[in-house]
């Protein structure tokens, strides 16, 4: 019998899927939101050929189910955030898109994926918003954020950062992930990526699960506003994820 591989970890930002440039920094000059006709034909073709693409690869591949797609018909027409755990290097790219059918989504990645051979070159035309250190850049990164909600888009964040495949626990991320829905008063989703064992066969089956939406309580300051946001969708992710039962890829920490 194959020996369950095993990956060990210091830190939960521990990175296990490296790029070409893990330093690269988007230029103050990225262009966020490209308005030229031929950039948005461009865009939408290549953000369809995705999604006709991704539905076979998450079914076959991953042998995706979801469970209550159905939530997002609470917020049809309004602009909403979906914060989901991130265990696939490409999944990702369409499990989030499949979930929220027919309505577009943009997503929130680390530079660094820009420097991914042939890969790189298509996220800006599939809806990438990368995050800028610079505040310039975080200035029009925002104004995108703004521009993409305002137009009733759906926004997917991956809190956990890194990429931890096949992982089937809950990883602990910042409650400053929330400031946009707070700042803009919108509904958030708990996307869960959950792994079950599969009788003939080692790869598991992927159960995605679907809760929400929550909304910012006013009540609050701003920051506690993005904490009880963070409390509920973390709380929701962590319940979730106890659905999962079978571990592809063990993460153990080191103890050395």
């Amino acid at each position: 019998m194959k020996k369950q591989k095993v990956r060990y970890y210091v830190e939960y930002t521990d990175d296990f899927e490296i790029a070409r440039d893990q330093e690269y920094k988007i230029p103050d000059s990225y262009e966020y939101i490209r308005r030229k006709p031929s950039e948005r034909f461009l865009s939408g073709l290549i953000y369809s050929l995705a999604v006709i693409f991704g539905y076979p690869f998450c079914k076959l591949v991953l042998h995706t189910k979801y469970k209550n797609r159905k939530a997002f018909r609470k917020v049809k027409g309004d602009g909403a955030f979906i914060f989901a755990n991130h265990t696939q290097p490409v999944g990702d790219v369409f499990l989030p898109a499949l979930a929220c059918f027919p309505r577009r989504i943009y997503t929130v990645v680390s530079p660094a994926n820009f420097t991914i051979p042939v890969i790189g070159k298509v996220l800006p035309y599939l809806g990438a918003l990368p995050v800028s250190d610079s505040l310039k850049g975080m200035k029009n990164f925002g104004n995108a954020i703004d521009t993409r909600i305002g137009e009733g888009k759906i926004i997917t964040i991956y809190p956990e950062a890194h990429v931890w495949e096949y992982c089937t626990q809950i990883r602990p991320f910042p409650s400053a992930s929330f400031r946009y829905a707070v700042k803009l008063s919108k509904p958030v989703f708990a996307m869960t990526v959950t792994y079950q064992k599969r009788r003939f066969s080692k790869k598991p089956r992927t159960t995605v699960y679907i809760d929400g939406p929550f909304y910012p309580d006013k009540s609050l300051t701003p920051r506690q506003q993005a904490e009880d946001l963070h409390k509920k969708v973390y709380d929701r992710m962590l319940s979730r994820s106890r659905h999962s039962n079978y571990s592809y890829i063990k993460y153990e920490k080191k103890t050395d």
